[in-house]
């Protein structure tokens, strides 16, 4: 939806997405709760120090967006495509790589501008590459082909799609929610193992708001469930999420011990809060433009982010989290941090420079070694339930 804009249009047209926020003189002096409108037209609610916050976020991704066109105009538009070369080049066009591939990495960290989101996103997740090898006319077909069959999933996506970011000024409306139905419908139909899982309609969503187009939405979600996240994530039983709680469980109990101990002390079940950011990659839980900063990450470096951002949010509160003695006292303080992260570099400070290294291979290796217990916990609790009806 860019059409043929000049890079001066777009970088006009970004600039103007993001406005100063200016509280009253009579709301700085009260402190009373605030509301606005973010960048993707979601109601935020704050007060005023989380106005100055996201003031000074919008500055950062002013600059942030300076640099991305520079880099553009010096190195071609295309020049993050160039981090990879064949063993066949020259070493400075292989050394050239190498210095594109860090600085990519870098600046994706630091956030990709709101404007080149939806064709970074496209070309780096490997969405662009999937949509090549099945014909032009694929998504429309896909949608047409299916647009009046009813199944368990075409059910459950209609009665969640009212559910949806009730309230968002196009999301909630019969063409969002038509949008929405589309995507995730044709999805089920793509992959009946999946279906469709809740969870995964806040995820699409988000993605029809940054990609801007139906098809583009669709082909990231693909590349997400299909190659991003691991393939059990969203299956029936939920079995990848169940093994991504155990896996965090215990990565919590490595990078931070002190948390472990004191949660496990209370009898605190980290589930109660990670289930609903694994499920929907932090969409529910943080604040847009935050979550849009987890995943400009999740596209490039993979699943691992979700671990580091998870484990900075309770490396972040760790002074309050030990004074507690309620469970409850725990889910306050977490969701209270969670809809307050209004900056991106607050969290991502935390997850990359004081959680430590982690490796997509490491959570790989921790997955296989809780996936046994998992797969038997969920054999004993079916057999349970059959049981269960028989006796009935």
């Amino acid at each position: 939806m860019y059409g043929t804009q000049s890079k001066r249009d777009l970088a006009t047209e970004y600039q103007a997405q993001i406005p100063i926020l200016r509280p009253s003189i009579h709301a700085r002096r009260a402190n009373i709760t605030v509301k606005f409108q973010d960048i993707y037209g979601f109601t935020v609610e704050g007060n005023v120090d989380d106005v100055n916050v996201l003031n000074e976020v919008r500055e950062k991704v002013r600059q942030q967006g300076r640099v991305w066109w520079a880099l553009e105009a010096s190195k071609g538009a295309n020049w993050y495509l160039e981090t990879h070369v064949s063993s066949t080049l020259k070493s400075s066009l292989k050394f050239t790589a190498l210095v594109n591939q860090i600085t990519l990495k870098r600046l994706i960290r630091k956030g990709i501008p709101p404007n080149l989101r939806p064709k970074v996103w496209f070309a780096m997740s490997g969405a662009a590459k999937k949509k090549s090898t099945v014909p032009e006319s694929y998504y429309n077909d896909l949608t047409t082909a299916v647009v009046d069959k009813v199944t368990p999933a075409t059910k459950q996506i209609d009665h969640d799609l009212p559910r949806t970011f009730p309230g968002h000024p196009w999301l909630d409306t019969s063409e969002g929610h038509a949008a929405l139905r589309r995507v995730l419908v044709g999805y089920s139909f793509r992959d009946s193992d999946v279906g469709y899982c809740q969870g995964l309609n806040y995820v699409a969503a988000l993605l029809l708001l940054v990609m801007k187009t139906e098809e583009d939405a669709f082909w990231m979600l693909a590349v997400l469930l299909e190659n991003v996240l691991v393939n059990d994530c969203y299956t029936n039983n939920l079995s990848g999420c169940h093994v991504d709680q155990r896996v965090f469980k215990d990565l919590l109990v490595k990078k931070c011990p002190r948390i472990a101990a004191h949660l496990e002390a209370l009898e605190f079940d980290v589930s109660l809060v990670c289930t609903e950011w694994f499920l929907c990659l932090f969409s529910k839980s943080l604040p847009s433009e935050t979550t849009m900063r987890v995943w400009d990450v999740l596209f490039y470096e993979g699943a691992k982010v979700l671990f580091h951002a998870a484990l900075a949010i309770f490396k972040m509160k760790e002074d309050e989290l030990l004074m507690t003695y309620h469970v409850g006292d725990v889910i306050n303080i977490i969701q209270r941090t969670t809809h307050h992260l209004f900056d991106p570099d607050e969290l991502l400070t935390v997850a990359f420079d004081k959680i430590g290294f982690m490796t997509t291979t490491t959570i790989s290796k921790q997955r296989k070694k809780q996936e046994p217990a998992v797969m038997a916990e969920l054999d004993q609790r079916l057999r349970r339930l059959n049981s269960n009806g028989e006796e009935k």
